[in-house]
């Protein structure tokens, strides 16, 4: 367990997790390709576990033939690139060509350790629930799933121009749900759809919202935080931030700048509008999508475009924002929203999905039924105008988001996986072995 000793002896169980991410890997930069809150998530959680004495191997694909077998992302916490169909990027509608020399992989990494070396296999998103299930059975262990996203729910929820999600997706995820030992909902919202759409059981079912790290992101200056990201004092940053997709709805906050700035001309002067994100899935077909929608409106000079922040300089354009905007069709959760609050920086959502938990409408932010830019467009001129209003909101914003800790997260998650591998009957804390 490379130097780790869990804390609170037996009790601590499991001793080491596989964790299944195999489209995405921790190590990508947020905020583009398929790098998103589901990154986030898995490397926030495998930090904390291994802090706890639970030692996490994070099974993805190889992406590059440079790229070494192992990475040690902290201590405790190991990532395995396993080489799985060609290198580079792939359509995750092509990855589950791949699953077979996937699956292999895994099989292979446990056989070279000692009998019994994963006590539990967790995976995110549907193709890591897929290879994650093989491996579970084959070594005898339970499997846990978070879907993070789900086929029927994306395709009852479409953008405009947006393609479906495929049928081999939705099989995939009707087997998958029905194979899962527990599966793990964000939100109640995501555990109602997951029985709605998927015909999951009530008892298999565990809501645990994600978290952020309040480390990171705290309140603070926001002059100062103007300034740094190169802002004059008086600008009005209204802020998108994420992976820009027409699933995210960048394209709604360009749609109410144009209204905003036609209801009030004064101010295109100190008006911007930040999107801070990279081209992903369809997106990637359409690389000027948002720059060519800006100009056709007449608002290309207050659009500024960014590439993916680190983590502290994202923290900074919170800060510095007036709002964040989230307009998107569909969100498992919207961590995005989470982040912005615990800068003490209200958001302006979508009334979808997980935005409804993550974000405490009409107390941190306000959810917009529906997305016709001129209802954001309303919303966010009050909240230029009205100075006093979204000071309410900025002051409540940081202490809904304090409810939101990934402590909170993983110690829900270590106390499904207790009941995962305690046998019915077995004590609770008997470690693994000792219960085969």
């Amino acid at each position: 367990m490379s130097g780790i000793v869990p804390v609170g002896g037996p009790a601590a169980f499991p001793s080491r997790v596989a964790t299944v991410s195999l489209h995405t890997s921790p190590l990508d930069q947020p905020g583009t390709g398929d790098a998103g809150g589901l990154n986030v998530y898995v490397v926030e959680v495998a930090r904390r576990m291994a802090e706890r004495g639970v030692a996490v191997d994070v099974f993805t694909r190889a992406t590059s033939p440079d790229l070494p077998p192992v990475v040690e992302l902290a201590p405790g916490v190991s990532v395995r690139h396993l080489a799985a169909g060609p290198y580079g990027h792939l359509d995750k509608n092509t990855l589950a060509e791949y699953l077979c020399p996937f699956i292999f992989g895994m099989l292979r990494t446990e056989a070279r350790g000692e009998p019994g070396r994963y006590d539990l296999v967790h995976g995110h998103y549907w193709l890591s629930g897929k290879a994650g299930v093989s491996a579970a059975r084959r070594w005898g262990v339970p499997m846990v799933q978070s879907m993070h996203t789900m086929a029927r729910v994306k395709n009852a929820a479409l953008a405009e121009g947006d393609l479906p999600e495929p049928d081999a997706r939705v099989r995939g995820e009707d087997q998958l749900v029905h194979q899962a030992d527990r599966l793990i909902a964000n939100t109640d919202d995501e555990a109602h759809q997951l029985k709605e759409h998927y015909g999951a059981r009530d008892p298999q079912i565990s809501v645990i919202p994600p978290g952020v790290d309040l480390n990171v992101f705290t309140p603070g200056s926001r002059r100062a935080a103007l300034e740094r990201i190169g802002l004059a004092p008086d600008t009005e940053l209204l802020l998108f931030v994420g992976r820009v997709q027409r699933l995210k709805a960048p394209d709604v906050l360009i749609h109410a700048a144009a209204r905003l700035l036609e209801r009030d001309p004064s101010l295109r002067s100190r008006l911007v509008v930040g999107v801070v994100g990279g081209l992903s899935g369809a997106g990637m077909r359409e690389p000027r999508l948002l720059a060519d929608l800006a100009r056709s409106l007449g608002v290309a000079d207050v659009v500024r475009m960014e590439p993916p922040q680190s983590r502290e300089r994202l923290a900074d354009y919170y800060r510095a924002a007036t709002a964040t905007v989230v307009p998107s069709h569909s969100e498992s959760f919207g961590l995005v929203a989470v982040e912005s609050q615990a800068c003490g920086t209200p958001v302006v959502a979508a009334k979808v999905g997980g935005l409804t938990t993550a974000v405490a409408g009409d107390r941190s932010g306000i959810l917009v039924e529906g997305h016709d830019p001129a209802d954001y467009a309303s919303v966010l001129h009050r909240l230029i105008a009205e100075p006093a209003w979204r000071a309410r909101l900025a002051k409540a914003a940081p202490i809904h988001a304090a409810t939101l800790g990934w402590d909170r997260t993983v110690d829900e998650l270590l106390d499904v996986y207790r009941e995962s591998i305690t046998p019915y009957g077995m004590p609770t804390g008997l470690p693994l072995a000792a219960a085969r």
